[in-house]
C-alpha cells in the first residue's frame, strides 16, 4: 500500500495570537508593560515575518515613553529581516518625535548591522538631522545619498535644503538649491526662510526677484514666512517692502497673511499700524490677538494689551502666558501673579514658559511669601526637574532675599548647566557672600562671560581688589574670553568702591572700547561715596554727553553743588531739569505683609494705618536715640534749616516700611523684608543696624544694587556698599 505523504507547510501564527499580542502592545502605557508583551512574543513559536512585525510595533509604541531608547535599540537589533518600508515608517515616527536625534542613532545602529535604506529613507532622516541641528550627521547622510545615487531626487534635495538652512549653513543650502533642476514653491519657501533665519534680508529680496523671473509667483505662504521673520527680528524696513509687494500684486490676504502683517508690525513696535490692521479684521483670531498683546506689552503699553486680552472669550495657554509675561516685564509684576490665579481658576494649566514668566514676575516683586507659593505651584505641576525652571527659582529666591532657598534649589538639582552655577554665584554676590561666590566659581569647569560678570560683581561689593584683578586677568589668559563692557564696568566699580579712583579712571581711559553710561555712572557713584567731587563732576558731564536725560547725573551735580553751598549752580541744574522735563526718580519702599504688598514714599501719609505707623516711628526713634542714634542730616542736600533736615531724614520710605513691619509682625523669628528702589542712604543704613539690635529682629533690605542683612546691630555688607 502506498504511503500517502503531505508537503510540509511553513508555520503560521494563529490569527488570534497575533491579534492578542498586537492589542497588548497598543494598550501598553509604560516600558515595563511593553517588556511583558515582549516576553510573550519570544515565548511564541512565530515566523520571522510575524515576529518582526510585532517587534516593530513594539518599537513604535516605545518611542514616546521616557528612558526607552536603549531598550528600543536592543529590540531593533534583534529583527531578523526588517523590511525597508517598515524601517522608513520608523524613521518618520522618530523624526516627528520629541527626540528626533534618535532617528540618527537607529540609522547608525542599523548600518553597523547591514541595514539597507532606499530613497524614501532620506527625507525623514534629513528632517531628523534638521530638527536636532545635527549638521555632522546631516552631512554624512548627504554623502550616503550621493554614494547611492539619490542626490538628484527632488524630495531628497528639498530635505537637504531644509537641513542645511536650519543648521545655519546657508551657503551649503544655496549650493543644493542651485543644483536643483526643478524648484517648486516649497523649495523657494525653504530657501527664503533660511535667508530670513540668518538675517540675510537683502538676499531675500534678490531671491524674490529670481523667483518671479523663474515664473514662480510667491504665494501667501512665502510672504508669511518673510513677515514672521521680520517681526521676530524687528526688521520694519523689509516688512514694509513685503507689505507693498502684497498690495501691488493684489494678493488676497487670507487670515494667516493678515495675522502675519499684524504680528510683523506689532513685533517691530509699530502699534498704530498694527492696531489699524487689527481693527479691519472681521474675525479676530486668537493668534493675531495674542500678537497684539505681546506687541503692546513690549512697547510698555500694558493697559492696551490688557484691553485686548479682556475682549478674548476663549483664551488658550499662549494667550494667558503673553499677558502674564507682559506684566512680568513691566512695573506691575503683582498683576501677573494675580493673572496666574485667574488662569488656573479657568481650568488652564501653566506650562514651563508660563512658569518662567511668573517666576520672573515674583523675582521683580521681591515678595518672599509669593515666591514660596510659586515654588509650590512648580512642584504641583511637576516642573521641579526642568532645568530652566530651577535656574529661574534660584534667581527668584535670591532676589526675594531668601539665600537659603536659592541654595536649597541649587543643592537639589540633579542636572546643572552654566546658567545654574552663574545664577548661584550671582545670588551669593548680591547678598554679600563673596567667599561663597568665589568658592563656587573655583569649582566650575567652563564659566562663560556672564559668570565672570557675576564673580567680579561679588569681588567689587566685598572690596576684594586683588582677587578681582586676578580673575579679570585669568578670564583673558586662561579662559580666552575677551572682556566686554560689562567686565570693564565691574572693574571700574571694584576700583571705585575701594577708593582707588586713579586706577578706575586709568582703566576707563585705556579700555579698548568707548565707555558707556554704566561705566561713567560707576565712576560718578564712587566719587560721590569718597567725596571726590571734581572727578565726579567730570564723570557726570561725560555721562550726560551720552545720555542727556540721565536723571542720576543731574542729581549728582545738584548734590555736588549743594555740598559746596553753591546754591546758584544748584538752581541752574534744577532749572535745566525742569526745562527738559527730567524728574528725579522718587524713592519708594515696599514690604509684604499678609500676602499683600504695601508701598511707601518719603513722608507718605496715604496708608490706611498712617497714624499707627507714625506713632510707631516716634517710638522706634526714641528707643534708638537711647542707644546712640542721631539723624545724619548730611544726606539731606536742600537749603533748609537743621531741624527741617532731621524731619526729612526721619521720614525716608524704608523707615516707614520698617515701622509697619514692626507693627504687623510680632514673630521675632521672622525677618522683615523691605525693597528699596534706590541705594539706601547712610542714615537709614545706621538706623536699620540699630533697630535690628534694639528690637531683636533680622531686617533684610534689597536696595538698587544688593541686599543688606541686618542682625544684632551689624550688616552683612560690613558697611562697604
Amino acid at each position: 500500500m502506498a504511503i500517502m505523504t503531505h508537503p510540509i507547510t511553513p508555520f503560521t501564527t494563529p490569527p488570534t495570537t497575533h491579534l492578542h499580542l498586537s492589542t497588548s502592545i497598543s494598550k501598553a502605557t509604560s516600558l515595563p508593560q511593553l517588556k511583558q508583551v515582549h516576553t510573550q512574543i519570544l515565548r511564541q513559536n512565530l515566523s520571522d515575518s510575524d515576529s518582526d512585525s510585532l517587534l516593530f510595533n513594539l518599537i513604535l509604541s516605545s518611542i514616546p515613553l521616557p528612558s526607552s531608547l536603549h531598550y528600543s535599540l536592543s529590540v531593533f537589533s534583534t529583527l531578523q529581516n526588517p523590511r525597508t518600508h517598515l524601517i522608513n515608517k520608523l524613521f518618520r515616527e522618530l523624526s516627528r518625535s520629541k527626540e528626533p536625534h534618535n532617528a540618527l542613532l537607529f540609522l547608525e545602529n542599523g548600518r553597523r548591522n547591514g541595514l539597507e535604506v532606499d530613497r524614501f529613507s532620506f527625507p525623514p532622516l534629513l528632517k531628523a538631522a534638521s530638527r536636532a541641528f545635527a549638521l555632522r550627521e546631516g552631512m554624512e547622510i548627504h554623502g550616503l545619498g550621493c554614494k547611492l545615487g539619490f542626490d538628484s531626487d527632488p524630495f531628497i534635495q528639498t530635505a537637504l535644503l531644509g537641513m542645511y538652512a536650519n543648521c545655519g549653513h546657508i551657503q551649503d543650502a544655496r549650493l543644493v538649491f542651485d543644483k536643483m533642476s526643478e524648484r517648486d514653491i516649497v523649495a523657494w519657501d525653504i530657501m527664503i526662510d533660511g535667508y530670513c533665519q540668518n538675517g540675510l534680508f537683502d538676499d531675500v529680496l534678490v531671491l524674490l526677484e529670481e523667483m518671479r523671473s523663474s515664473n514662480v509667483e510667491p504665494d501667501s505662504r512665502v510672504f508669511t514666512t518673510i513677515l514672521s521673520a521680520c517681526g521676530k527680528t524687528g526688521n520694519l524696513a523689509i516688512g514694509k517692502v513685503i507689505h507693498e509687494l502684497i498690495s501691488e500684486n493684489n494678493i488676497i490676504a487670507d487670515s494667516r497673511l493678515q495675522s502675519s502683517l499684524i504680528s510683523m508690525y506689532s513685533g517691530c513696535g509699530c502699534m498704530d499700524f498694527a492696531q489699524s490692521l487689527y481693527d479691519k479684521l472681521s474675525q479676530k483670531n486668537l493668534v493675531v490677538s495674542t500678537a497684539m498683546i505681546s506687541g503692546y506689552s513690549k512697547a510698555g503699553q500694558v493697559e492696551a494689551a490688557r484691553s485686548i486680552f479682556d475682549q478674548i472669550t476663549n483664551k488658550d495657554l499662549v494667550c494667558w502666558s503673553a499677558m502674564i509675561s507682559g506684566y512680568a516685564e513691566s512695573d506691575q509684576p503683582q498683576e501677573g501673579l494675580k493673572l496666574l490665579d485667574e488662569m488656573q481658576a479657568s481650568g488652564v494649566k501653566p506650562d514651563q514658559v508660563t512658569m518662567l514668566s511668573v517666576i520672573s514676575a515674583c523675582a521683580n516683586l521681591g515678595a518672599l511669601d509669593q515666591a514660596k507659593r510659586i515654588h509650590m505651584i512648580v512642584d504641583k505641576y511637576r516642573f521641579r526637574e526642568a532645568l530652566p525652571v530651577n535656574n529661574a527659582l534660584i534667581d527668584m529666591y535670591a532676589k526675594c532675599g531668601y539665600l537659603d532657598g536659592a541654595r536649597g534649589v541649587f543643592g537639589r538639582m540633579r542636572r546643572k548647566n552654566v546658567i545654574s552655577w552663574t545664577s548661584m554665584i550671582s545670588a551669593y554676590a548680591i547678598h554679600g557672600e563673596a567667599d561663597q561666590a568665589l568658592m563656587l566659581f573655583r569649582q566650575m569647569k567652563e564659566p562663560n562671560w556672564i559668570t565672570f560678570v557675576a564673580v567680579l560683581y561679588a569681588c567689587s561689593h566685598a572690596g576684594l581688589v586683588d582677587e578681582g584683578q586676578h580673575i579679570f586677568s585669568s578670564m583673558m589668559n586662561e579662559y580666552n574670553i575677551t572682556p566686554k563692557l560689562e567686565h570693564y564696568g565691574c572693574m571700574v566699580d571694584l576700583y571705585g568702591r575701594a577708593n582707588r579712583l586713579r586706577e578706575a579712571l586709568e582703566l576707563v581711559e585705556t579700555m579698548p572700547m568707548a565707555p558707556n553710561v554704566v561705566i561713567w555712572g560707576s565712576l560718578m557713584a564712587a566719587c560721590r561715596i569718597h567725596g571726590e567731587f571734581e572727578l565726579g563732576e567730570f564723570a557726570a558731564k561725560r555721562l550726560l554727553e551720552l545720555d542727556p536725560e540721565h536723571d542720576g547725573a543731574y542729581v549728582f551735580l545738584s548734590n555736588f553743588y549743594a555740598k559746596g553751598k553753591r546754591w546758584e549752580n544748584v538752581g541752574e541744574v534744577r532749572q535745566l531739569m525742569k526745562h527738559k522735563g527730567i524728574l528725579k526718580e522718587r524713592g519708594h519702599s515696599k514690604i509684604e505683609m499678609d500676602h499683600e504688598i504695601h508701598e511707601f514714599l518719603t513722608a507718605d501719609k496715604s496708608h490706611k494705618h498712617a497714624d499707627d505707623i507714625y506713632a510707631k516711628l516716634d517710638e522706634v526713634v526714641c528707643k534708638l536715640m537711647q542707644v546712640g542714634y542721631a539723624p545724619n542730616t548730611s544726606v539731606v542736600l536742600i537749603d533748609v534749616d537743621e531741624d527741617e533736615k532731621k524731619d526729612v531724614v526721619l521720614l525716608h520710605s524704608e523707615k516707614l516700611a520698617l515701622c509697619y513691619g514692626l507693627l504687623k509682625s510680632s514673630n521675632r523669628g521672622s525677618p522683615i523684608h523691605i525693597i528699596k528702589n534706590l541705594r539706601i542712604c547712610e542714615d537709614c543704613h545706621n538706623f536699620m543696624k540699630l533697630a535690628s539690635k534694639v528690637f531683636e529682629r533680622e531686617i533684610v533690605v534689597r536696595d538698587r544694587t544688593r541686599f543688606h542683612h541686618y542682625r544684632g546691630g551689624s550688616c552683612s555688607c560690613k558697611d562697604y556698599w
